[in-house]
């Protein structure tokens, strides 16, 4: 296994630390402490960026039938792990989860506690490697049947954004008609404040995290059937409680595949 590196930050540990997490090495405390300074706001982007996780794969669950969920770009396992919200509601679940940063890999035994009626895998697999991935996939879940693909602000890490929409389109291709793509990603044209702090992280060496504008990530979704409100702000997609919400600068959505 790649050995893992403790004195350079790392994008997954800093967002575990955020989420409030405990898998993370002071080297990201300190960097996710630094962000913080300038941009308080980076918690309660990635905490609301976990909850539409939630929010989306319980509407999969209930509203659409869902069953199999393949999560690519897992990252490291917090609360509320797409395995445990779903299996919550239909212990049946299947969940295959993608990732290939050595410390995910370390933690991987976190993401297999399924329940007996369904079952869990981690493959240690890279996102460009879609044929890889689906063949993996495979071993536990049955491809002929709708399966959500979960895209949970890993593409902003792919730098060329025609790359990171060949990644959407080639693992949807195998994915059959009923099929979801669950996605959310850092956006542009909301808060200037959060895109100058990421676009100075982005400069210190770390693994840099490309925020794009909101017609980019809608376009993701291209060839799919949006469900309504479609690509928004995410606390403004399906929210809970009596307070509205106020939009962030993180936006997301789920299509159906026709």
């Amino acid at each position: 296994m790649t050995e893992i590196d403790t004195s350079v930050p790392h994008s997954a540990r800093i967002w575990n630390y955020w989420l409030g997490g405990k898998d993370n090495y002071p080297v990201d405390e300190e960097a996710g402490d630094a962000y913080t300074a300038v941009f308080p706001g980076i918690v309660t982007i990635a905490r609301s960026s976990r909850a539409f996780l939630g929010r989306s794969i319980r509407y999969l669950v209930r509203e659409a039938g869902i069953r199999q969920f393949l999560d690519v770009g897992t990252g490291l396992p917090t609360v509320d792990n797409t395995h445990e919200v779903a299996q919550s509601i239909a212990p049946e679940s299947r969940i295959v989860y993608v990732d290939n940063d050595p410390l995910v890999l370390a933690h991987a035994r976190a993401l297999l506690t399924s329940t007996p009626e369904g079952e869990t895998a981690y493959e240690d697999l890279s996102l460009y490697d879609s044929g890889r991935i689906l063949e993996a996939a495979s071993k536990t879940l049955d491809l002929t049947r709708p399966t959500a693909l979960i895209l949970s602000g890993i593409l902003g890490h792919v730098a060329d954004y025609d790359v990171a929409r060949g990644v959407v389109r080639d693992l949807l291709a195998g994915l059959p008609s009923g099929s979801y793509l669950s996605l959310n990603e850092g956006s542009r044209g909301t808060d200037p404040d959060y895109e100058q702090a990421q676009d100075a992280y982005n400069e210190t060496g770390a693994v840099p995290y490309f925020l794009r504008p909101v017609e980019q990530i809608t376009a993701y979704f291209d060839g799919l059937e949006l469900v309504d409100p479609g690509v928004v702000s995410v606390p403004l997609w399906h929210p809970e409680g009596d307070t509205p919400p106020a939009p962030i600068g993180q936006h997301g959505g789920l299509g159906r595949k026709p």
